[in-house]
């Protein structure tokens, strides 16, 4: 039956049914308002180039996958992934650059501060010249970063001198979130990218095999028209992750790493409570050594849940309630473990440090890799 089947391709289509050169990337959390707008904007930018437009939306709670949806069953340009318990905007542009197939690919922001008539340039340059990479710069001449204040502008600049650290292609604007580049060199890096947090260009020229061929246009940063910025405060401890994952990654996972570091200040807060408890004089120490402990594991959770597993963050009073007495569950196996491995190094005539961080070491591994399990496994 499969012979009389015809199964032979169009050679020739109008410009805008036929594969596109182009597909643009644009990560969305609440950007309902921002959609349209940016789709118009695109279209005026891009017009007389095979292009389309690839939303990876993290399942927002505003109605963006509404909008989307309505404008996607009427704009072949159009296409959108929802993704359902996962967050960021990294992750969210791999994957959205690993669900087309052309040649060049670009990433935006949805709140229009980014300049899209730079897009047609780009392409151009891109496409006619030996060249990898073209960033919307603003630092170079002519850009800028428009109504920043001066504490973000000066972070900015340190985070860029800091990110010279990691990669081998020299860059103005490491910290870009506006660029088009070739597909086939995304495909070099993909396997090898941190893909969390904010800062995906650092992660694409820092994972690269080779320097990249670069070329940055200036552009001035815009005020964000509908909508919230989705920065805080943690976005900081995200790039500095990425920084530490390109230096020591490849030794020591950069997760189990600071895993360690709120470990540590749980050792602190344990001390802390314990002495204060005592001092109260109105708690046995076994009782006190009790609930110092149950106070530095809940503060260890929260900690991590914030932090270390940022990316898979578990919400919600019921979610957070399992997550937390799995947590427990796992750290007094830990600890257990911990004592058993130290009593037998010392019982083995090892000195009482090395036997203590003998069951430190395994209490660390078991606790890491359980936890990762059972805690904040992917949902």
């Amino acid at each position: 039956m499969s012979d009389a089947l015809n199964i032979a391709i169009p050679t020739s289509q109008p410009w805008h049914t036929r594969v596109a050169d182009v597909a643009v990337i644009v990560p969305t959390f609440k950007e309902a308002d921002n959609v349209v707008p940016l789709i118009e904007k695109l279209r005026l930018a891009l017009d007389g180039i095979a292009w389309e437009v690839i939303f990876v939306d993290d399942d927002s709670p505003d109605g963006t996958i509404d909008v989307l949806s309505a404008v996607a069953r009427t704009d072949a340009h159009v296409r959108f992934l929802q993704r359902l318990g996962r967050r960021g905007l990294s992750s969210a542009v791999v994957e959205g650059i690993l669900s087309t197939s052309t040649p060049y690919v670009a990433v935006i922001d949805a709140d229009m501060q980014h300049d899209e008539r730079l897009l047609s340039k780009m392409y151009a340059i891109l496409s006619r010249n030996n060249v990898d990479l073209v960033v919307g710069s603003r630092y170079t001449a002519d850009g800028g970063v428009g109504s920043w204040n001066k504490t973000r502008h000066r972070i900015s600049r340190f985070a860029t001198v800091l990110s010279r650290l990691v990669t081998k292609t020299e860059l103005a604007d490491p910290m870009s979130g506006f660029f088009m580049l070739r597909r086939s060199k995304f495909d070099e890096a993909v396997r090898h990218l941190t893909a969390q947090g904010y800062k995906i260009l650092l992660d694409i020229v820092a994972s690269s095999p080779g320097k990249l061929q670069v070329v940055e246009l200036p552009y001035v940063f815009r005020q964000r028209e509908h909508g919230e910025s989705k920065l805080d405060t943690l976005v900081s401890l995200e790039f500095l992750t990425l920084v530490l994952d390109k230096l020591i990654g490849r030794r020591v996972p950069v997760r189990l790493f600071m895993f360690a570091a709120v470990g540590a200040l749980g050792v602190v807060v344990h001390m802390g409570t314990l002495g204060m408890l005592l001092r109260i004089g109105q708690f046995s120490f076994v009782s006190a050594q009790a609930v110092a402990t149950l106070t530095a594991m809940t503060w260890n959770f929260f900690l991590n849940n914030i932090f270390t597993y940022r990316d898979k963050r578990v919400r919600g009073f019921g979610a957070m309630t399992r997550a937390l007495l799995s947590f427990y569950a796992v750290c007094t196996v830990g600890a257990l473990a911990n004592v058993g491995v130290a009593n037998t190094f010392f019982t083995s005539h090892y000195s009482w440090w090395l036997s203590a961080l003998a069951g430190i070491i395994v209490g660390l591994g078991w606790n890491y890799s359980a936890t990762a399990l059972f805690t904040w496994r992917s949902r």
